[in-house]
């Protein structure tokens, strides 16, 4: 089977919703040798993509007949969400692993993972959400309940959002703070906005509707975990979207 580094599924369906993955896999590509010289633990923790956050994806765009963008690649092997010209666009370094096969990553590699992997990305994001003038961007992502020496993350959801940018971010926590069950963050555990992400690439930039959501890994491991938050989830979505001023 051909490699390919990002899909689409349901491309054809009508929602005025286009749901992205950013992290959706731990994928390294077979001209890289399938590896990146890390341990199987390693790619199988948040440093090497978002876990869960594929089948929450999928689960959003089946339940709003929407379609799906996703990567096809771990984030150490290029960052999807990150500005080409960002520093932590190729990581050697993350979270205590050392990245075997990034500590030599020149000029040269570096554009050729860009060209290879990041820009057909982006390209397929700046194609569909150019789709219709009304498009709501939603971006799933997951974190992780804990970091190494850090307090227990209470959040089961966290809404991502510029302060200029609330249209949508503010009905749908508003929506989620009524499930007396789910208990929400505002920009956490991440700040909202980082200058050049794919949200403020595709979105910000051009006045479109957008939110990133984020779930708590633990929460969405298995697929019944998957298609139980991307069901909770994606009725509020929809009542956000219906009060959204455009």
């Amino acid at each position: 089977m051909t490699y390919s580094p990002c899909q689409i599924i349901g491309e054809n369906r009508p929602s005025r919703f286009l749901i992205t993955c950013d992290h959706a896999s731990n994928l390294v590509p077979p001209d890289l040798g399938g590896s990146l010289g890390l341990p199987v633990s390693d790619m199988a923790r948040h440093i090497a993509y978002d876990v869960g956050a594929a089948g929450v994806a999928l689960g959003l765009g089946e339940a709003l007949d929407a379609p799906v963008v996703m990567s096809n690649f771990s984030r150490l092997v290029i960052d999807p969400n990150r500005g080409e010209d960002d520093p932590t666009l190729i990581m050697k370094l993350y979270d205590g692993s050392v990245v075997p096969g990034n500590r030599h990553v020149d000029a040269e590699e570096r554009a050729r993972r860009i060209a290879a992997y990041y820009r057909p990305y982006d390209d397929l994001l700046a194609r569909m959400t150019a789709r219709r003038d009304d498009i709501a961007i939603i971006s799933v992502h997951s974190f992780t309940p804990q970091l190494h020496g850090r307090p227990p993350r209470p959040w089961h959801v966290g809404i991502l959002h510029p302060s200029w940018d609330v249209r949508l971010s503010d009905p749908f926590i508003a929506a989620l703070e009524e499930e007396p069950d789910i208990v929400v963050g505002r920009n956490e555990p991440y700040p909202g906005h980082l200058p050049g992400d794919a949200l403020d690439r595709h979105a910000l930039r051009h006045g479109r509707q957008n939110t990133l959501i984020e779930v708590r890994n633990d929460l969405i491991e298995d697929e019944t975990g998957q298609r139980h938050w991307a069901a909770r989830l994606a009725p509020l979505l929809q009542r956000a979207l219906d009060l959204a001023v455009d």
